[in-house]
């Protein structure tokens, strides 16, 4: 397989993950179609994750891998703590569609990084990792997508 093919993969690999139709199932972005704000708030037990805080947690994640992918240390997410961030204090069905929204962007942007990513440094420890290739990184957030796609899944259903 040529290096542009491996990109190309890759990139279909992290949509499929996303918001492209696949034959695992519902991915990120469809998991999260019609959930309303007041949805995505209710926690399926006391102390576990909401779908809003799985939201900000892709988007933050998305964020991590693009900015180890760049090697710039002027990105910055607009959100906090660091890998959970926190939902609004005041939380409204204007602030979801933000917060969805930016996973969105986080999404496109990190694809951008990867269509363009340079073959040859693949196989290189990503920036600011001690452990995890370039390649791992990308192929482990569209895991990642897919892992917190169940979830949502998982919570919706058991509303139901």
């Amino acid at each position: 397989m040529g290096a542009d093919r491996r990109i190309a993969l890759l990139v279909e690999v992290l949509d499929q993950a996303f918001d492209h139709r696949a034959w695992h199932g519902t991915p990120l972005a469809g998991a999260l179609r019609g959930v309303t704000w007041r949805e995505a708030l209710k926690r399926p037990h006391p102390g576990r994750h909401n779908i809003w805080e799985l939201t900000l947690h892709t988007a933050y994640w998305k964020y991590v891998v693009r900015r180890r992918l760049t090697r710039d240390p002027a990105l910055e997410f607009p959100g906090s703590p660091a890998n959970w961030p926190a939902v609004p204090a005041h939380p409204t069905a204007a602030l979801w569609r933000r917060d969805v929204l930016l996973l969105k962007r986080e999404h496109r942007l990190l694809r951008d990084v990867i269509a363009r990513f340079p073959p040859g440094r693949l196989h290189v420890k990503g920036w600011h990792s001690r452990r995890w290739t370039n390649l791992q990184h990308i192929y482990g957030i569209a895991s990642h997508d897919l892992y917190h796609a169940g979830q949502i899944q998982l919570i919706k259903a058991l509303r139901r």
